[in-house]
């Protein structure tokens, strides 16, 4: 390969959350610090251990070189960049500038569009098993999250079950709904079919979609990140996408996600918000990150680490499989997250999850309590280090968690 996935780089003291909050009670799911003998492996917060692209640095090493730092505004070509990417991409259509829009993060567009388009006390559709931030978002919002249930078919693939969305949207007057594309934490990268069933049933219930598509670039082989407004000209007119280069190039401590809108009303109602809030003032670091991203370079730097998120998750998925009896799993379609359920495991050995995940966080695995993410007896784990640090981990887990 071209490019460095293999090195262990070490972030301690690097402004790393999910290494320096390890064994700290910030937002109280900190994983504990390991026992004597044993170093951490971040496996919790969803960033990447590996360095960003590196025409990311180059832009922004090139920028500060600049001794100013005014007032600015997007240039020209930050939004060619975002069409171009999303275009060739995602597949976007008839993109236009205007449709683009800055957003202080996936979260800032989320709960500014949810307290844009519903009311304190309205309830709002989510799929479970949910993303943990945007319940956060919409009941720190005094709003009411109404969960549809995914579930797994015969062949062990996350499915959304539209009979259930349908029956909850009317049972509770819901008019909007937020949709995850790619599926965090289960990986799922919808197809096409399932998007077109999808917004019949939010057509039919006359819902304003929210479409968190931040994974949309990180798709296995065999699977293609369908935008939610390329499904038909409803979802076009009646979804505010969210899209950022954050997971992909492991820029999240920059802030810089966009929205495209092409429905004017809606864009409007968004655009207004942010600009009379102020809240949404983007860094000029932030736009060249983006540049240096999204260049010809940066996609090339993108492929080989889809190469390796692959590999990785294929690794863990096959090693969960053939050597954790009790726990499974659905492959990872896509996004650097795998799931685990240990329904099973916890019922065979009488062990509690709680005591399962303070196990692997004393031999320093930094696994994710998957009850945040309505996974009732679950574990996320980010799998987005080099391989070296996936083996590491999971020889770890065999040898003193689940075989000791």
């Amino acid at each position: 390969m071209k490019y460095d996935f293999t090195s262990i780089i070490d972030r301690q003291g690097k402004d790393a959350l999910a290494i320096d909050s390890a064994g700290k009670k910030i937002w109280g799911n900190e994983p504990d610090l390991p026992k004597e003998g044993f170093d951490f492996i971040p496996m919790w917060v969803a960033d990447m251990n590996f360095a960003t692209a590196p025409t990311v640095t180059e832009a922004i090493i090139k920028r500060a070189q600049h001794p100013l730092f005014g007032y600015f505004f997007p240039t020209e070509e930050y939004y060619d960049s975002i069409i171009r990417w999303q275009t060739q991409r995602n597949r976007h259509k008839d993109l236009k500038k205007e449709y683009i829009g800055y957003e202080n993060g996936v979260h800032g567009c989320v709960t500014s569009a949810v307290e844009i388009f519903s009311s304190p006390g309205d309830k709002i559709l989510l799929h479970s098993p949910v993303y943990v931030g945007f319940a956060g978002d919409v009941e720190g919002l005094g709003r009411t999250s109404i969960y549809s249930p995914l579930k797994l078919d015969a062949q062990g693939v996350w499915r959304m079950d539209y009979e259930d969305m349908d029956a909850k949207l009317k049972a509770n007057n819901i008019h909007l709904a937020i949709f995850c594309s790619p599926h965090n934490p289960t990986g799922r990268v919808w197809e096409r079919w399932e998007l077109e069933k999808a917004m019949e049933v939010f057509e039919a219930n006359q819902c304003v979609v929210i479409s968190d598509e931040i994974w949309a670039d990180i798709t296995f082989q065999g699977h293609q990140h369908i935008p939610t407004q390329m499904t038909n000209e409803w979802a076009r007119e009646n979804t505010v996408a969210v899209y950022a280069p954050s997971k992909t190039f492991n820029l999240a401590g920059l802030i810089g996600s966009y929205h495209i809108i092409y429905n004017k009303a809606l864009r409007d109602r968004v655009v207004a918000k942010a600009y009379n809030t102020h809240y949404n003032e983007m860094n000029v670091f932030s736009m060249h990150a983006l540049l240096g991203a999204y260049s010809p370079e940066g996609e090339t730097w993108t492929e080989e680490l889809l190469q390796v998120l692959e590999g990785n998750s294929r690794y863990a998925y096959e090693y969960v499989r053939d050597h954790f009896n009790g726990v499974s799993a659905a492959m990872p379609q896509g996004t650097y997250m795998i799931f685990l359920d240990c329904t099973e495991y916890c019922s065979r050995t009488g062990k509690s999850l709680d005591e399962l995940i303070k196990a692997g966080w004393d031999v320093g695995v930094g696994w994710q309590d998957g009850r945040r993410f309505h996974g009732p007896c679950h574990i996320r784990m980010n799998l987005a280090s080099p391989l070296s640090r996936v083996q590491e981990a999971l020889d770890r887990l065999d040898k003193y968690v689940f075989n000791a």
